[in-house]
């Protein structure tokens, strides 16, 4: 198979070695280059990548990726979308092509999104950038593979692609480009859902809470985990501007949505937490420890399955006077997170207590 690698960058020097050394199992690497004023390019072309450069004005991701897909020869088998500041575990075009064949259009792979301060992976799920032909990107940002014909996808666990975030990169073209999406395509839930959180990112809680009540009333609005996810952004707005019982009772419809997923047990626990109700919070991590099983989608949030669980368990049983259960459970906080200093002295402070009785 012919096997092209294909992204798009700007101002991406620093990212440029460890980029091309992680896809150089490709026969051969495109990358659209959309106005960088770093070496960014030169590094490139020194390394045996093909690169244009082209102002992309006005911004749209989706013009840009396609920009970028037309690079790449039309003969190529296998086209792989990455951007720059990615990298596959080494051996993936063998395990590539050691599970794929032309009966499937694009392949869904392992992305570590995030990784934790202890450098395990965090968020953890699916992407699928890898096709064939009969592909086109659409939407202006968070923009997707729209197949033109029937498609048929492979998953390929072994296949890992981890994804390492510079966070001093700003994002502040995302809202006017998603407002953009959805002025587009109304109907489209997906980026009505983002757009809603966006909103809540930038702490514009009421645009939030009226956008994501229209995400749960679209008919395309079908997916439980994005559903439920959009009643936890509602509930985290409503927080934010001061309405505790409002927040209590979208949590409490998240939970009702999609009651395998440990979210919005978590969030109901730190609210319930707040107000000193600790049984209950209690009671609400119980049942997100009942749930062993991470599902592989961008839904997921570390905090549900890291050691902040069991350290908000750990301080809400002291307060009940449960002090040999709130060791216990901070034990595997720290076990999970070694060294946090704050843990750390939580456990002293236990150990002594518990002395003291």
């Amino acid at each position: 198979m012919k096997i092209c690698v294909y992204a798009i960058c700007k101002n991406e020097e620093a990212n440029v070695d460890a980029w091309v050394d992680s896809m150089s199992e490709a026969d051969e690497i495109y990358v659209l280059d959309t106005g960088s004023n770093d070496n960014t390019v030169a590094k490139l072309l020194s390394k045996g990548v093909n690169v244009k450069s082209e102002i992309i004005n006005p911004w749209r991701f989706d013009v840009a990726r396609n920009k970028s897909l037309e690079l790449v020869p039309p003969d190529t088998d296998l086209y792989v979308c990455t951007d720059l500041d990615e990298r596959f575990a080494k051996g993936w075009r063998k395990v590539l092509e050691s599970n794929y064949s032309k009966e499937y259009t694009r392949v869904k792979y392992t992305y570590n999104w995030s990784f934790d301060e202890n450098g395990r992976p965090a968020t953890v799920f699916y992407l699928n950038k890898i096709h064939n032909k009969n592909y086109t990107w659409t939407h202006p940002v968070h923009e997707v593979l729209t197949a033109l014909k029937d498609e048929k996808e492979i998953v390929i666990d072994k296949i890992i692609l981890n994804h390492y975030q510079d966070y001093q990169k700003s994002r502040s073209n995302y809202l006017p480009l998603l407002e953009l999406s959805v002025k587009e395509d109304p109907e489209d839930d997906r980026n009505v859902h983002y757009l809603g959180r966006e909103y809540m990112y930038y702490k514009m809680h009421d645009k939030c809470i009226e956008t994501l009540h229209r995400h749960l009333k679209l008919k395309k609005a079908t997916w439980k985990d994005e559903r439920a996810a959009s009643m936890r952004y509602i509930a985290r707005s409503y927080l934010e501007l001061g309405y505790e019982e409002e927040a209590y009772l979208w949590y409490a419809l998240a939970i009702k949505e999609a009651p395998y997923l440990r979210e919005a047990y978590v969030e109901m626990a730190y609210l319930l937490y707040g107000i000193n109700k600790y049984d209950e919070a209690i009671e609400n991590l119980d049942k997100a420890l009942e749930i062993k099983n991470k599902s592989k989608s961008y839904i997921n949030e570390n905090y549900a399955w890291d050691y902040h669980v069991y350290d908000l368990y750990a301080i809400c049983a002291y307060y009940l006077n449960k002090k040999d259960i709130a060791k216990q459970y901070n034990e595997i906080a720290i076990s999970m997170n070694p060294n946090d200093e704050r843990l750390i002295n939580n456990q002293l402070f236990f150990d002594q207590n518990a002395m003291n009785d």
